[in-house]
């Protein structure tokens, strides 16, 4: 991996005195102007197959502690494997998102901005990139990595290479776990996703796999999902710099709803909220204070190198 373009380190939040604050506003400053690429978007799909059974009342609970920014459902459901997304014969719902100036007359267009501008960073920063698809679908889908519903919530599945996404996940990110919301919780989301990407390209993630994950604050696993919440940062604090991006500021305001949504998802704060305790030993992504430090980390450096969540005293 070759490093960012070197930036001075700043403290975050109050400390970063670079950002203006805008509270309050919960939508991203686009670009008018720029060039969108509908194609890294597929939506539509719905899954074929038998749904996924889970015991008693609190499937979402469960799969949404195993599974909140997971990468492989079938691991832990058993989904049968498929050869990849089902597609449906509609037109993509994204295919008329080729301007910024379209976000305004569809919001489901942000997706497709988000997408774009993560891509086009990694582009430049990750020799041999691959860009990918995101693919939106309601209700479940078959995946290379076994049957999904909308319970799972966002994966990326590193058998067909694809981020997987429900839209109306978001609504349960803030009805559910709490968060404020806005759309830089959403971009957080989906740039921890392509983190995630970066893993399976650089080999990280096949390591990670072969080691047995485990859990615990300090398990292979929980080092994984750090370090694609810190590479989402590197990408927000790039996010403005190609002039074409997108997405034309990061406010104070746009990274405190990152860093909250990054905090409502944490171990603890599930733990706590699902079963009224906090069970250390269980943990699969990390607590809220590893979550907000690690995607902080991310953006005050700018630099991907950073972020090796893996090393001897990274956790301590």
């Amino acid at each position: 991996m070759r490093a960012s373009p070197g930036f001075p380190s700043h403290g975050y939040a109050a400390e970063h005195g670079g950002i203006p604050v805008a509270r309050g506003r919960r939508d991203v400053k686009y670009n008018e102007g720029a060039q969108l690429d509908p194609s890294q978007m597929g939506g539509g799909g719905r899954g074929g197959g038998g749904k996924i059974a889970i015991g008693g009342g609190a499937g979402l609970i469960i799969l949404l502690l195993a599974l909140f920014f997971g990468i492989n459902p079938g691991d832990i459901l058993g989904g049968a494997q498929q050869a990849g997304p089902e597609q449906s014969s509609n037109p993509s719902p994204f295919a008329q998102c080729t301007r910024g100036s379209d976000i305004n007359a569809n919001r489901e267009c942000r997706f497709v901005a988000y997408t774009n501008s993560i891509q086009d960073y990694w582009s430049g920063a990750l020799q041999g990139y691959q860009k990918i698809q995101v693919q939106t679908y309601e209700g479940g889908i078959d995946t290379a990595c076994g049957h999904a519903t909308s319970a799972v919530g966002p994966f990326y599945c590193p058998a067909d290479t694809t981020v997987y996404l429900d839209l109306g996940f978001f609504d349960q990110l803030t009805g559910q776990l709490g968060a404020q919301g806005g759309d830089a919780a959403e971009a957080y989301v989906i740039a921890h996703e392509f983190g995630h990407h970066v893993q399976n390209l650089t080999g990280t993630m096949r390591r990670v796999q072969s080691s047995g994950q485990g859990t615990g604050p300090t398990s292979p696993g929980v080092r994984l999902e750090l370090q694609a919440d810190c590479y989402a940062g590197v990408w927000f604090r790039h996010a403005t710099e190609d002039p074409e991006s997108p997405i034309t500021e990061v406010t104070q305001d746009d990274l405190n709803r990152a860093v909250d949504a990054a905090q409502a998802v944490g171990d603890d704060r599930i733990q706590q909220k699902m079963q009224g305790q906090v069970s250390p030993e269980t943990w699969t992504h990390g607590s809220a204070a590893m979550r907000r430090q690690w995607l902080t980390r991310g953006f005050n450096s700018g630099d991907p190198n950073t972020c090796d969540t893996f090393a001897r005293n990274a956790l301590n």
